[in-house]
């Protein structure tokens, strides 16, 4: 594990609205692996809606914020690999200063902060005795990487499985299609209601088919989306960040 570093901790405005037992365990979780985490109290969204709408002179407001924010810390870290992907990737409704591109360059998404920074490679107080599914959203597989695409034809690789396989009792089951996506895509599950609604059903019907009692992400809109699809269509399967697993969560 990495010497300590000064950590901001960015918690998406949909986790901090609907899911903030996440933020609180990615917190804790920081903590128990060492680290100085801070909270900026004057954070807010960071920009990814109205970037994804078109929205650019909205979008800047946000990330101006954001620099604010987060330009001090040695390290950003977020419980969202689709916040973090915007961050490092398409943060660019403002002009590109040190500052700037400091904080591009230091955002993490919390799976990849573990596993490649820090290196954590034991959880000693987690354990979850469930058979789990596992939701790689769009932004960590294909523009963070932190597991492998099968549309490639490479090795195979998993950072958020790699971690995981540290928690006493996990067990891991496979869908047949584990790459596909989730429906969610943000605005698209607006303007494309009926497609995004239909990729969700088929997403947690693959999972539940597979033994999953659990489906685990690192993205929570992921697993907003697909909750909203499984009560509705009456599927008996639960849903859980990676953080509340990794920090201590039983179900």
């Amino acid at each position: 594990m990495k010497t300590t570093m000064k950590i901001g901790l960015f918690v998406p405005c949909y986790i901090d609205a609907f899911f903030p037992k996440t933020g609180i365990a990615t917190l804790e979780l920081l903590e128990k692996c060492g680290q100085h985490v801070e909270y900026p109290m004057t954070q807010t969204c960071c920009g990814q809606p109205m970037a994804n709408a078109g929205c650019n002179a909205d979008a800047a407001v946000a990330e101006d914020l954001f620099i604010r924010n987060f330009a001090r810390y040695d390290a950003i870290v977020v419980p969202s690999g689709s916040c973090a992907n915007h961050v490092r990737h398409h943060f660019d409704a403002i002009p590109q200063t040190d500052e700037v591109e400091h904080v591009r360059r230091n955002t993490y998404e919390l799976v990849e902060f573990l596993h490649d920074i820090l290196k954590v490679q034991e959880f000693p107080w987690a354990e979850f005795p469930h058979k789990v599914g596992l939701h790689n959203s769009c932004s960590t597989l294909r523009s963070l990487r932190t597991a492998s695409m099968s549309e490639l034809g490479e090795s195979f690789f998993s950072k958020p499985m790699a971690l995981l396989s540290h928690v006493k009792g996990i067990s891991f089951v496979t869908p047949k299609r584990p790459d596909e996506c989730c429906g969610f895509g943000g605005t698209f599950c607006i303007t494309e209601e009926a497609v995004s609604v239909r990729m969700g059903l088929d997403k947690i019907q693959d999972h539940y088919t597979a033994g999953a009692e659990y489906i685990v992400s690192a993205d929570s809109s992921c697993l907003m989306h697909q909750q909203g699809c499984a009560e509705r269509a009456g599927v008996p399967i639960r849903f859980i960040h990676i953080a509340e697993i990794l920090n201590g969560s039983r179900a």
